[in-house]
């Protein structure tokens, strides 16, 4: 099936999920209307509702799902959807109240019936969900523990949301309406399950041993791992993975890293971490001989998948990772097409994979515009921000023709993406790599 077909289907099966909840209630004998602005309100608790519930399917890492579109924009879909979600359980209750002040009178004065407890409690785990989580960094909260916490109140969410909508009752009163709301919390526990337990017992039985531990320009390093009594796995370059150390698989501390070594050779992997955050700021302290775990390889971010007369790469800081890869294994397989490099850094100094950038010229025809923001006193190449005068000077005049990839800080992609698109490159051309999954 044609990739757009694909991605056409998952959209739809979405929508689907989402919205069938919704006509499904309307089957069968009908509830006494109590007027167009309650059932709106009602419409509204199904759908945010719903929407939890797909969450827990986003999330599960269904490699056939996620493909057309790359895990990574998932994620970021994911991040927009539960924003709704909650937008929607918002307006639900103030719904009501606007029409039944009595309602919010029972609230304060402590004699709530146990199924409206439950809708607000809900309520308050999906709030504490989308605060902790969109202001995470700047709340200082550590991301190991977040991520027990977001797991946590997000099925207090949807399972007293659940709870909430089958206490009451109303379109969902008959027993078969009942068990489609427990079906469908069912459906996204059994999601939970094959995520933190199913998952994680089949990667016990694949371990990998760290190799070698390489310091890098830039506060970044090079992990080297080899797979331990197993052949590995095979990768396209520029995927990602799912990278757990020092923990154990079921520890819920698994962090999303680009592989950054060539995936024209098998067994080794690496991957390229830069010292950023509460579990890579102490990336530089693995030792040689170190157990780890490697959930992968995902996404959608590869030259494999996007075939052209020639490339055009943008990274910026350490994303230049997944764009090593590229450039690692186009090298390794001899490839002569046509190859650009902007690569945005602060200093000179401290480039990542400066030195063999030179090296990998004199195997690959690729051209490297490197774009400083603090540039030293004697440089004659690009300096600033990335911008689109760079681009226009850099490109070549078949630029319409080649496939571009972005990988680095969210506001360099978004600089990037509409550069090109100005400069003649199709949209349809141009793939970013998100930077920050959570």
């Amino acid at each position: 099936m044609h990739p757009y077909l694909r991605a056409t289907f998952w959209i739809l099966l979405y929508l689907l999920l989402v919205q069938a909840p919704l006509f499904v209630l309307l089957l069968g004998p009908k509830p006494a209307g109590d007027g167009f602005w309650f059932d709106f309100s009602l419409a509204l608790g199904f759908a945010a509702t719903a929407m939890m519930a797909i969450m827990f399917l986003l999330t599960a890492r269904f490699q056939r799902a996620t493909a057309p579109f790359g895990i990574d924009l998932v994620y970021y879909f994911h991040r927009l959807a539960a924003i709704g979600a909650f937008v929607f359980a918002t307006i639900h209750p103030l719904v009501l109240f606007y029409k039944e002040p009595g309602l919010l009178r029972v609230i304060l004065d402590g004699t709530l019936p146990l199924h409206l407890w439950t809708g607000l409690v809900s309520w308050v785990a999906l709030a504490a969900l989308m605060v902790s989580s969109l202001w995470r960094k700047s709340l200082h909260i550590h991301y190991d523990a977040w991520r027990v916490a977001h797991v946590l109140l997000a099925l207090t969410a949807l399972l007293l949301g659940v709870a909430h909508i089958v206490g009451v009752g109303h379109y969902s009163a008959t027993f078969w309406k009942t068990w489609l709301w427990l079906g469908i919390a069912l459906s996204c526990l059994t999601a939970a399950v094959r995520v933190r337990l199913v998952k994680p017992l089949q990667l016990l039985r694949r371990p990998w041993r760290v190799a070698r531990v390489i310091e890098e320009r830039g506060s970044s390093w090079t992990l080297v791992l080899r797979p331990e009594g197993h052949g590995g796995f095979r990768y396209l370059p520029g995927q990602f993975a799912w990278l757990t150390l020092r923990s154990s698989p079921f520890a819920m501390r698994e962090h999303p890293f680009s592989i950054s070594s060539s995936a024209a050779t098998a067994g080794e992997i690496s991957f390229t971490i830069k010292e950023l955050g509460d579990f890579t700021n102490r990336i530089g302290e693995i030792r040689v001989g170190e157990t780890a775990w490697i959930d992968g390889p995902y996404g959608t971010f590869s030259i494999d998948i996007s075939q052209a007369p020639g490339y055009v790469f943008v990274a910026g800081g350490v994303g230049i990772a997944p764009i090593m890869s590229m450039l690692r294994t186009l090298a390794d397989r001899g490839d002569r097409r046509p190859l650009l490099l902007f690569y945005a850094y602060h200093t000179w100094e401290r480039t990542t994979f400066r030195e063999e950038l030179e090296e990998l010229r004199e195997r690959i025809d690729l051209t490297v515009v490197y774009v400083l923001s603090e540039p030293p006193a004697d440089w004659e190449g690009e300096q600033g921000l990335l911008r689109e005068e760079i681009f226009a000077r850099g490109l070549p005049a078949d630029r319409a023709a080649r496939e571009c990839f972005i990988c680095g800080p969210t506001p360099m992609i978004a600089v990037a993406e509409k550069a090109l698109a100005r400069q003649g490159i199709a949209l349809t051309h141009i793939h970013s790599e998100i930077f920050d999954l959570v």
